[in-house]
């Protein structure tokens, strides 16, 4: 698989990368290394976790594996920090996951999500440090919006800082919105795009309807905090169209849903969660599928 350049770091990482919020959590770690094997050996090379997946339990899974394999150098890791982000919380969790992460470095640390308590410019001040420290080499954000990415932009700049070089947000057949304003943003200023949830947590497979009660073990039912973001009218509109597309072409909504979000222009790479093998091999799937026409141009 071609890798490309995350932003204007020398990273470069796979148009596919490995979500790893399932590890722990909703699947066994037997299961998770299997996943990962599959991965890597498919010429994913982006790996990425957080604190806050299975409260760590995640970040400890991917670290036995990559000591386990010694793979470090072949990947790109990226992990995430969340809650209050003052400066001796980032600094102390940064620290945490090394230790989970069984490594002396982290490619990309990441702002999980903006945090209203902390004044951003601390925030910045420790993620500085942590890249002259080397502890991490290039520092991120996640579910920001443009405001928040270009207001920390400015800041580095004016101060000498060490920038936020990508950000990581939701794209979806639902979740579109970036493309309003954070998009041209990171186009403008060089920054990486990692998109994730390219299947809407998995509302897009076609298995929740209006009226249906939420499956046991789903996604949305371990994760009851995506049910208001999907369950609405606009939501449920695009699932019947996502339908009757796919009929029409003779292809399933998870291809669809993913070769929509993989042939998507300025993403970087798009991050897939999986909780068996053959998630990872419907992705790779659908990224060779070909159309007539842009499926931008059928879901308009």
């Amino acid at each position: 698989m071609d890798q490309r350049r995350l932003g204007d770091t020398d990273l470069f990482v796979s148009p596919l990368g490995l979500g790893c919020a399932t590890f722990n959590r909703e699947i066994d770690g037997e299961t998770s290394f299997a996943i990962l094997d599959h991965a890597l050996q498919r010429g994913i090379t982006l790996i990425d976790t957080a604190e806050a997946y299975a409260d760590g339990g995640s970040e400890t899974v991917v670290g036995r594996w990559i000591a386990d394999r010694r793979v470090r150098d072949r990947i790109v890791l990226a992990t995430k920090v969340s809650g209050v982000l003052s400066p001796q919380r980032i600094v102390a969790s940064a620290e945490a996951s090394l230790r989970r992460l069984q490594t002396d470095r982290i490619d990309l640390f990441q702002l999980h999500v903006w945090d209203d308590t902390t004044p951003v410019e601390e925030s910045l001040q420790a993620l500085s440090s942590l890249v002259d420290s080397g502890k991490v080499r290039y520092v991120g954000c996640s579910n920001w919006r443009a405001w928040q990415v270009a207001k920390s932009l400015l800041y580095c700049q004016q101060h000498g800082l060490h920038p936020i070089r990508s950000v990581q947000p939701p794209y979806n057949l639902v979740q579109q919105d970036i493309r309003a304003d954070l998009l041209p943003l990171c186009a403008d200023q060089q920054l990486g795009v990692i998109s994730y949830s390219p299947l809407a947590a998995g509302f897009l497979t076609g298995k929740y309807g209006r009226d249906q009660v939420v499956p046991s073990g789903t996604r949305f039912d371990v994760m009851p905090g995506h049910q208001p973001i999907y369950f609405t009218e606009q939501g449920f509109a695009m699932l019947e169209r996502l339908e009757q597309i796919a009929v029409r072409l003779k292809r399933t909504q998870v291809e669809l849903a993913l070769a929509w979000a993989m042939q998507q222009p300025l993403i970087t790479s798009v991050l897939i969660g999986a909780r068996r093998i053959e998630h990872v091999d419907q992705a790779f799937s659908a990224r060779q599928l070909k159309f007539d026409e842009p499926l931008d141009a059928l879901f308009a």
